[in-house]
């Protein structure tokens, strides 16, 4: 197969050098070209075909949100990566990109000792999206060197459920997980959910801090139910939605007739804090088994072993399909291990979730208007500035 073609947007030279630097060990990748802003980007694009590109959010001229709505008239597919800083206008910025249609994002490393360090952990973050974003399977190579990359890879097609063992059980609650193109699928799938819904609903999406913030904000003006970043100690009430907060893993415990939230910082599952896994394993406990997991688009195989124990209990699990997912790791790694009761288009998920819900005079889902997470993007008062470059990013003197 042909190595994967990139496109490198930043208006900082060393931030190019060292993005393509990081790229170009990868045998599995050619950077094709650089471009200094987003104009000249939309130029790059249409003379060299790239097949993913790699984005900078502050630039002059044309910054990297306005080229992603540029982009976007033209080419729904691209796949396009942004590039954000671990700040408040960062993490702004980034769900702003989101909106207007990037594929996924990574941040830029801070307080890392060293520019070889900051090399590193860009490589660590940004070769499986690129891999994972164009289709491409890890070498054994690479797959070795980086565990990141060996739990990226792609999955077969789904099997036959697992046969159970007892009846499935009415659901208590409604649990979620998602990773690369969750965003853009929680913004589509959750306002089709009434605010009447019957359930409590948990959330994991993979994220840093500040980001699930302004996530939650996004997704509670999008949805008629509650949407709110976590917090530890919360009664679970129908109706309302838990957003796992950015580096602590959200679970439910089960006290005094109470279902609490509970967020720990123990270490990362599949290399993911917040992960699904612990979500799914403590609802299966806390709600001894009437549980309803979702789990739609992302990288990785996070979600596989909680979904397991979801059907093993008595609950019901959905996966999303591949044609309508971003990444069909997650998806794809409970699917083709039979631990997915339906395998859906995202636009069915919703119909989906609620013909298993107890019937309690719920009125039926209904698609969001057109256009309505942009609109509720414009409505939120988005922050206008833009992550400022590099200088607090990078480590040692990288600077613009």
């Amino acid at each position: 197969m042909d190595p994967v073609r990139v496109l490198v947007v930043d208006d900082s030279v060393v931030v190019r050098k060292i993005v393509t630097d990081c790229l170009s060990g990868d045998p599995q990748v050619q950077v094709v070209g650089t471009a200094s802003n987003g104009r000249l980007a939309q130029g790059k694009i249409a003379a060299l075909r790239p097949d993913i590109v790699t984005m900078d959010i502050e630039m002059p001229e044309m910054n990297g949100i306005e080229a992603v709505r540029e982009i976007r008239k033209t080419d729904r597919r691209l796949p396009i990566i942004m590039f954000s800083t671990l700040t408040e206008r960062g993490a702004s910025a980034t769900m702003e990109a989101l909106t207007a249609g990037a594929s996924d994002y990574v941040t830029k490393p801070a307080n890392v000792g060293s520019v070889q360090a900051s090399m590193a952990q860009v490589r660590e973050q940004l070769l499986p999206k690129l891999l994972a974003l164009t289709g491409r399977q890890p070498t054994p190579a690479s797959a070795a060197a980086s565990p990141r990359l060996a739990a990226a890879a792609a999955h077969a097609a789904p099997a036959p459920p697992t046969p159970r063992t007892g009846p499935v059980r009415s659901p208590a609650v409604l649990v979620i997980g998602s990773s690369t193109g969750g965003p853009e699928a929680l913004s589509s799938f959750l306002p089709r959910l009434p605010a009447s819904f019957p359930l409590p609903v948990l959330l994991v999406q993979h994220m840093p801090p500040l980001f699930t913030t302004h996530f939650a904000t996004r997704l509670d003006k999008l949805c008629a139910l509650q949407v709110v970043e976590a917090t530890a100690g919360s009664v679970l009430r129908p109706g309302t939605a838990h957003l796992a907060p950015g580096d602590w893993h959200l679970s439910v415990t089960h006290q005094n007739r109470e279902r609490r939230t509970v967020l720990t910082q123990s270490p990362p599952e599949n290399f993911c804090r917040p992960a699904v896994d612990p979500l799914f394993r403590s609802a299966v406990e806390a709600f001894d088994g009437a549980v309803l997991a979702v789990v739609l688009t992302g990288m990785g195989s996070d979600g596989k072993l909680g979904a397991q124990a979801v059907r093993a209990a008595g609950g019901y699990v959905i996966a999303q399909d591949k044609a309508t997912s971003v990444v069909w790791g997650m998806p794809g790694a409970v699917a083709t291990a039979g631990h997915a009761d339906e395998v859906l288009p995202l636009d069915a998920v919703a119909d989906a979730v609620m013909k298993r819900v107890p019937r309690t005079g719920v009125p039926a889902p209904s698609a969001p208007p057109a256009g309505a997470f942009a609109a509720a993007a414009a409505r939120s008062g988005l922050a206008s500035g833009l992550a400022s470059g590099l200088a607090s990013g990078l480590a040692s003197g990288v600077a613009r």
